[in-house]
């Protein structure tokens, strides 16, 4: 099978040198094969895949593949680049479709459990602003700046003058009282 719309020779001459080129980093090279044959490869990807977004996916799997084997050498024949994208295309689409084949016969099989709804309010916030205000002023900026700032424990150490390891301790012993503030979890005793 050949790809629609090419000419044996000139064509082919064209996307040799394009592919030695390529070969040997030329990345204007690179960018002219993709140019050249993405169009191409997405139409493969609608007739066989039947989906814009999957033949889009293919085209961009299929040039990844041709120019990283570009680059490794592992085109014998770069004259006949267009088949060797060919193969590619039959490769990564078939693989595409036997994928699709397995998920939907696992979701055949198996079918998703359907969605619970999500309690209205899991954590009130006024209750939560209570268990954090009951929190000892050092707990509290260690819980603010993890949780609120997303800070890791080195950078909490170095801003209150602490050890990243009684950061961690500060941290876990403020999140227990806060599960046992919130009922969340009883109290040890």
């Amino acid at each position: 099978m050949r790809w629609a719309g090419t000419v044996e020779a000139p064509a082919d001459a064209a996307d040799g040198a394009l592919a030695r080129r390529a070969a040997c980093g030329d990345r204007a090279a690179e960018e002219a094969l993709c140019r050249r044959f993405r169009p191409r490869i997405h139409l493969y990807g609608l007739r066989h895949l039947r989906d814009d977004a999957a033949a889009a996916d293919l085209a961009q799997d299929v040039l990844l593949a041709v120019i990283a084997r570009l680059r490794a050498g592992a085109v014998r024949e770069p004259d006949h680049l267009a088949s060797f994208v060919l193969s590619t295309c039959r490769q990564l689409a078939g693989s595409a479709v036997r994928s699709e084949r397995r998920r939907e016969a696992l979701l055949a099989a198996e079918p998703l459990p359907a969605p619970h709804d999500p309690p209205a309010d899991p954590l009130p916030r006024d209750r939560l602003a209570r268990c954090l205000q009951a929190l000892a002023a050092r707990e509290r900026a260690v819980v603010v700046a993890t949780f609120y700032a997303e800070q890791p424990a080195e950078a909490i150490s170095r801003d209150h003058a602490l050890s990243a390891g009684h950061v961690r301790v500060l941290r876990h012993r403020a999140l227990r009282r806060l599960r046992t503030c919130l009922g969340l979890e009883e109290a040890a005793g």
